[in-house]
Parts: structure tokens; C-alpha cells; sequence
């Protein structure tokens, strides 16, 4: 039996591969299904099923292509209701791959066709679970993102996940393996580990919706707190699970147009592409296309496009690091972002070269800042991050909200504009520059340069208090 774990960083997202005796499953697959059929056909084996855990909010699966390109069966836990031809598993159901066992254990609360799979080995032994967005390792699924679906209250699922909980998974030996659909980083939940794999046990004795003591009451309370809203593209994201969408062959031939700086200009003025540079910041600061928009291909870029460009059916305009084209239409993908309609050949060096228009971002070192006396900050990270620290009478405009919160932004007189690192503000900053602001300069290094200058921060407070 190999059971391997797929994890990809960008996406803080666990796809999972299973092969015993000539068959193999793939969990949770991402958009690109290369990687999966390849290692089918190393190990000699045949895809015989594509487990689904639920409809995924925050990236598209590969379900579909893998299917087709495989002939695998597509496989939902109950009350799923696709609009494609897949098995549709009862609660308790047995599929049989290789010489292993996997049990379809019904889960809802995260959403209500949510499940889990139990892989039993070759001995009859339960060996691990996969849980999806049900359980993850230090926290549980936020129940909030389905219920406009299925006409129930967030308090509502949540009271339905935590019957899934103990009923289904608190049952099971303390040796058994957890493989969660996501980690830390991902908008499905708010308090997850940093690992990817963890037992039952130890979720039992860490996990805060786990507790042994823990009513129906405390675990509604807890599992809502905080939760905050989620990103504009999820209910899109869903929606192309379900239905379906283009292959990726086709998408990526598409996008996949390079053009030279005059027809990328004229794309530009021609349709209403948005113009996203995916480079270094450090890079963009120094020079860019303007209007053009920021969100670098180093960070956690599929998450941050699909917080900050809202329509997942916008059409697109790439600048990148020349040989970085294909991975950064990739990365697109996996979010449901299939508009592209061309890349800048031969980068930003060719615009530059081309003789055209140049736009830049002005920016302080921490030290500089410190020295101009009643600064007025913009502190673009987390409410969390700023409520455990931050610069004194700093004005908190979340990154995640940028859009929403405008208003909040000062139009008159300079201002100064950070985050943890510099990664999120030179966004911000771009994003503000194409909305018309001209008044704000970035904060190299950010928060964590700031701190080791006189300027004056609030006392630490650990964000697992707040």
C-alpha cells in the first residue's frame, strides 16, 4: 500500500494518492492532473476512483480531466447533487481498491455533503482518515461558507458538525492517521497547525473542538467565533465544482499567447483585461506597466488574486518573470481564473525596452519612517496581527478587505503603508495607485523592520488570547 500526501504551499491544500495492487484513488485532486497520472503509470497502476471530500470553495478541482483522461470514477459522499455523472457513495459504503478497503464515513457540518474517507488496510486495520475540510489539525471546518446553499444558519451546521465529530471521527483509535484537506494559511478555517499530518489522538488532546467536555453549546459558540468573511471567489469556486468547467488544455492554450509590448498595449486599451504583474516586489516598486496590478507568484498568490480581484470571469493581462508564464497561468487555474488572454513576451524588460510608459511606487526605509514626526500609518495586516501588536494610532485597512474599505484609506496628505514583510502592502499600494490614490509610500520590510526602529508599538499580546 503508498499512501502519499500532495501538499501545495500556495494553496495550503492536501490532495492524496493511494495505490495497492494494481489500483490506485486520488484525493481532492488539484486543477493540473499531470502530476497524478504520471505516478499511476510509474507505480503500473490504473486511477480506478477520484474522491471527492466536498465541493470545494477554495479552488477548482481536477476531478473532471482526471476522470476523462483516466476513465476513473468520480465519487461523492451523500446529499452531493453534481451536474455530471459520478457515484453519489451512501454513509457507510465500501470501496474496494486493490487489496485495501475505503469507507465512506458521511461527515456534514462543514457543508452538508461533506465526507470523510477511512482507509483500512490490507489486514482489516483502520490505517487513516482523510477528512477534508471536516477535521483539520488544530481546528475543525468553518460552517458558515454553505449555508445560503442549503437554507440552514451557520449555528445550524455547526451543530451538525459536531454530531459528524463525535460520532464519526472521536470514534475512531488514537493511532490513526489524519490527513486534513488544508493547513495554516487557508481561508477554511481559522486556527490550524502548521503540519499536514497528524492521529487521532493528538487531535483529541490539542484540538479545540475536539475537547472531551465540550457541549453542543460550547462547540457552536467556539467553531462561529471570529469567523470572518470569505473571500469573494468561494461561491464561484463552488460552482464550477458542481457544474463543471473548460479543461485546462483549453484554457491554458488560450492563455498561453505571448505579445509583443505594442499588442499587449493594445489589448490593454482594446478590452477590459486588468493588467497583473506577478514579479518580486521589490521589482515592481522600482518599475511597472501602469495601472497594472501586483500579487507576486512568490507569495501565497492564488489565494491573494481571489481575495483581491472579486470576478473570477475577469479578463486577464499577465506580466512575469520570462520562463515563469505557464506556472503562474497555473496557479490562476487552480482558482477558477481561465480569462487570461495573453502574457507580456519577454517581460517587463521588453515594455521598458519598447520605450513605453513607466510607473513606479515611492518607498521609505522603517528608519526613515521613524524620523518623520506624526506619520500617518496604514496597517494592511490581519485585524489579528494588528490587534497583538502594532504601531501606535496606526490605522488598520485589512488587505483582505481592501476593496470594501476604501473609505477608510486617508485622501488628503501622505500617508505610510505596511505589512509583516512588504509582500501584501506593495498590493495594497497597487491597487490604490490604479484606484487614483497618489499619496501613499510604501514601508520597506515592513512590520517586522518597523519594530526595530523608536517607533512607538503597542504591548504584545498573544493572538491565541484575542
Amino acid at each position: 500500500m503508498i499512501v502519499e500526501q500532495i501538499y501545495t504551499g500556495c494553496l495550503a491544500q492536501g490532495a492524496y494518492y493511494i495505490a495497492s495492487n494494481g489500483e490506485a484513488v486520488v484525493i481532492d485532486p488539484l486543477r493540473e492532473v499531470g502530476p497524478y497520472i504520471d505516478r499511476a503509470e510509474k507505480d503500473g497502476v490504473k486511477i480506478k476512483y477520484i474522491l471527492e471530500t466536498h465541493f470545494h470553495a477554495d479552488f477548482v478541482s481536477g476531478h473532471l480531466d482526471l476522470a476523462k483522461k483516466t476513465g476513473a470514477t468520480i465519487v461523492y459522499g451523500p446529499l452531493a447533487n453534481p451536474k455530471f455523472d459520478c457515484k453519489v457513495a451512501e454513509d457507510g459504503e465500501v470501496l474496494k481498491v486493490g487489496d485495501v478497503e475505503i469507507h465512506v464515513l458521511h461527515t456534514p457540518g462543514h457543508t452538508m455533503e461533506s465526507t470523510t474517507y477511512l482507509l483500512k488496510d490490507e489486514s482489516g486495520k483502520d490505517h487513516a482518515v482523510f477528512s477534508g475540510d471536516t477535521l483539520f489539525l488544530g481546528d475543525v471546518g468553518r460552517p458558515d461558507l454553505a449555508q445560503k446553499a442549503v437554507d440552514m444558519t451557520q449555528e445550524q451546521l455547526a451543530q451538525t458538525l459536531f454530531k459528524s465529530l463525535r460520532t464519526k471521527i472521536m470514534t475512531l483509535a488514537d493511532d490513526v492517521i489524519v490527513y486534513p484537506g488544508h493547513g495554516a494559511g487557508s481561508s477554511c478555517g481559522k486556527n490550524m497547525s502548521k503540519e499536514t499530518v497528524g492521529t487521532i489522538g493528538e487531535q483529541k488532546a490539542t484540538n479545540y473542538a475536539l475537547r472531551a467536555d465540550m457541549t453542543e453549546a460550547e462547540f457552536v459558540a467556539e467553531v462561529t467565533d471570529g469567523l470572518t468573511t470569505p473571500p469573494a471567489y468561494f461561491p464561484e469556486n463552488v460552482r464550477l465544482n458542481k457544474v463543471g468547467y473548460e479543461s485546462l488544455d483549453t484554457v491554458m492554450d488560450r492563455a498561453m499567447t505571448p505579445m509583443s509590448p505594442e499588442a499587449f498595449e493594445a489589448a490593454a486599451n482594446e478590452t477590459d483585461a486588468l493588467i497583473l504583474d506577478t514579479r518580486h516586489q521589490t521589482e515592481f516598486i522600482h518599475g511597472f506597466i501602469p495601472q497594472s496590478i501586483f500579487i507576486g507568484i512568490k507569495g501565497s498568490f492564488a489565494m491573494w488574486v481571489g481575495a483581491m480581484i472579486p470576478d473570477i470571469n475577469q479578463k486577464l493581462l499577465i506580466v512575469a518573470d520570462p520562463g515563469m508564464e505557464e506556472e503562474v497561468l497555473t496557479r490562476l487555474s487552480r482558482v477558477g481564473y481561465d480569462q487570461t488572454i495573453g502574457f507580456l513576451e519577454g517581460g517587463f524588460d521588453a515594455w521598458k525596452s519598447a520605450g513605453k510608459e513607466v510607473d513606479t511606487l515611492d518607498q521609505v526605509t522603517a528608519e526613515e519612517l521613524s524620523a518623520i514626526e506624526g506619520a500617518t500609518i496604514v496597517d494592511v495586516r490581519k485585524k489579528g496581527e494588528y490587534l497583538s501588536e502594532h504601531v501606535e494610532d496606526a490605522i488598520n485597512v485589512e488587505l483582505d478587505y481592501l476593496n470594501d474599505q476604501m473609505a477608510s484609506v486617508p485622501q488628503e496628505g501622505t500617508f505610510y503603508i505596511h505589512c509583516a514583510g512588504g509582500y501584501r502592502s506593495v498590493i495594497a499600494a497597487s491597487i490604490l495607485k490604479a484606484r487614483g490614490y497618489h499619496n501613499m509610500i510604501d514601508v520597506a520590510g515592513g512590520f517586522g523592520a518597523i519594530k526595530n526602529t523608536s517607533l512607538k508599538v503597542t504591548d504584545y499580546v498573544c493572538p491565541s488570547t484575542l
